[in-house]
């Protein structure tokens, strides 16, 4: 696998290598050894997926500590926009995101650490997301900030209009009214 490294400290873009012949193809979607020598070790403890149509926008959610969850997440079928924000006090790039596309064509994966808030959106009419988390789900632990906060700027690449959201995603704060829940270079994230 390569891995790319993003302007965000701990945030990777992972591309598989894939073996194609006329019968189709073939990769290694995730190796523990390879993972661990390349970007960190990290020990995987539940596996989710999502089915959404064109427009849903998923996010920008993240858990509080003690429950807090490293994510490598990709894209089987369809296309998203995938983003995820660092909300480390204190770090160089707070309220900076990297926005990555994954779809089932190019098999790329992202991987998000602790301490970041995340978030995507279909472009595709349909997209089946997959993603791994290195925490349990815990509820009582639920974090989000607003995925149209405009100080983040993120281009979503669809009209807003068209945005498709739960009811929980359209009330979460501006990032710059939550208090802050995770510190720069602390043992809360990988």
């Amino acid at each position: 696998m390569e891995v790319i490294r993003t302007d965000i400290e701990g945030a990777v873009i992972i591309e598989p290598r894939i073996f194609g012949d006329a019968r189709g193809y073939f990769f290694e979607s995730y190796s523990q050894k390879e993972f661990d020598e390349k970007i960190s070790p990290v020990r995987f403890v539940q596996d989710n997926e999502s089915f959404s149509s064109y427009g849903v926008l998923r996010g920008l959610h993240f858990q509080k500590p003690p429950f807090a969850q490293s994510k490598l997440v990709r894209v089987i079928s369809g296309n998203v926009i995938d983003v995820a924000v660092d909300i480390r006090a204190g770090s160089p790039t707070y309220g900076q995101h990297v926005a990555v596309e994954l779809s089932g064509e190019n098999h790329r994966q992202f991987f998000i650490p602790r301490g970041f808030a995340h978030g995507f959106v279909v472009l595709s009419e349909t997209a089946l997301f997959q993603y791994k988390c290195d925490n349990l789900y815990a509820p009582q632990s639920e974090g989000a900030i607003a995925w149209d906060d405009p100080a983040l700027a993120i281009d979503w690449r669809i009209p807003a209009d068209r945005i498709l959201l739960s009811d929980k995603d359209r009330h979460h704060p501006l990032l710059k009214d939550m208090e802050p829940v995770f510190e720069y270079n602390t043992d809360l994230y990988r």
